[in-house]
């Protein structure tokens, strides 16, 4: 019987997998439409619940769930944190940087200092954010806001956050970053004419011209692939702890994108966003519909952490003397990602669009780190 389990739970992943890649490629606005409010990846998560609970399969002790941890995890992680060229970060400029970590540092510690000022006012706050657990349901977001799903899975794990406030945190996330991605469409269309009602006189660069990190063949993506997989097992056969198993594939992971020439890094985001699906796909084999609500107290602190987020960035951007216009770029590449903050951006000026990837890339190979942060605050100050 459990040999039957598994293999079921590995077909019924591999159809989700399949599914959702597939679906990404279909060009119907009718579709497109959905997946703008309703992600891929959020399909990766439900379909294999509904499976297991329409058919009533307990498939929650499956061996893939142990693979998922060990293996698929650790080289998601490896395949994005080597996507970062540390040397072009030179392009965007120190203050704009600046304003860029002050986002993702804004992003990190508001959840902490709201629980904080919650729990201080409630005894009902007290019970619902650290007697229920759902502080635990605010360090993912952490993860997806700065890193995206990889940082998302990983700071899941790291906090352990139960699965029903893990899925109704995933759907809340989503619907919040929608918003905040029209509401920037917006914003950054006036930058130019706040900037100047706040006083500020800083043009923008000129055009950017594309550069190639490469400069002759770049190396076979199953040469790098096979790379990942004996890196993964030697870090796994060494028994190292979860925790010191993301520090360490970390730092690999920066070292191999920026060390070794012609690094295919279109190879290693795209291998990374694959096996974000099958994580997900996996993580919905254990998911329990049974209670998918959100306290409004909870969703409440994750409106205003939002706001309180933005009103620092303008702050922080007024003392910098820096356009206005670096706002909602800083801000969607800490909320948005790799997709969204170009495309925000295109919307102003399509040359500073390499301005936004770069900052997107670096949200997602530091996501992980200051969602760490989160969990440390947490169980310092406030547990």
């Amino acid at each position: 019987m459990e040999l039957n389990s598994d293999v079921l739970a590995l077909v019924i992943v591999l159809i989700t997998v399949v599914f959702v890649l597939k679906i990404n490629q279909i060009n119907n606005r009718l579709i497109q439409g959905i997946l703008n409010w309703f992600p891929a990846i959020l399909f990766a998560y439900v379909i294999p619940a509904v499976f297991t609970h329409a058919f009533g399969w307990d498939l929650s002790g499956v061996i893939l769930h142990s693979w998922s941890r060990n293996w698929i995890i650790p080289i998601t992680l490896l395949a994005v944190m080597s996507a970062l060229p540390l040397k072009q970060l030179a392009i965007v400029g120190a203050r704009p940087l600046i304003l860029f970590f002050a986002g993702s540092l804004f992003i990190a510690t508001l959840p902490v200092i709201l629980v904080g000022f919650f729990t201080v006012f409630s005894p009902d706050n007290q019970a619902i954010f650290i007697g229920q657990d759902y502080w635990k349901g605010l360090v993912p977001i952490v993860g997806g806001w700065i890193g995206g799903s990889t940082s998302q899975l990983i700071l899941k794990e790291l906090a352990q956050t139960p699965e029903n406030i893990f899925l109704s945190v995933l759907v809340l996330d989503n619907i919040l970053v929608n918003i905040w991605t029209i509401l920037m469409f917006q914003f950054i269309k006036k930058g130019e004419r706040l900037s100047e009602l706040f006083g500020i006189r800083d043009p923008l660069p000129a055009n950017l011209a594309s550069e190639d990190r490469s400069t002759g063949k770049k190396i076979h993506s199953w040469a790098i692939l096979l790379f990942f997989l004996g890196i993964a097992g030697t870090m796994y056969w060494l028994e190292l702890s979860f925790l010191n198993l993301v520090i360490c594939l970390s730092i690999l992971g920066m070292i191999l994108g920026n060390l070794i020439p012609n690094w295919n890094t279109a190879f290693s985001l795209r291998l990374g966003g694959i096996c974000i699906v099958l994580v997900m796909a996996i993580l919905g084999l254990r998911l329990d519909f049974s209670n998918l609500t959100l306290p409004f107290t909870f969703v409440g602190l994750v409106l205003i952490w939002l706001v309180f987020h933005f009103i620092g960035m303008i702050w922080v951007s007024k003392v910098l003397r820096l356009n206005l216009i670096w706002v909602p770029i800083a801000s969607m590449a800490n909320l948005g990602g790799i997709s969204t903050a170009p495309a925000v951006t295109a919307a102003y000026r399509k040359d500073l669009m390499p301005h936004a990837v770069l900052l997107a890339i670096l949200s997602m190979v530091t996501g992980t780190a200051w969602g760490m942060l989160t969990i440390y605050l947490f169980t310092t100050w406030v547990l």
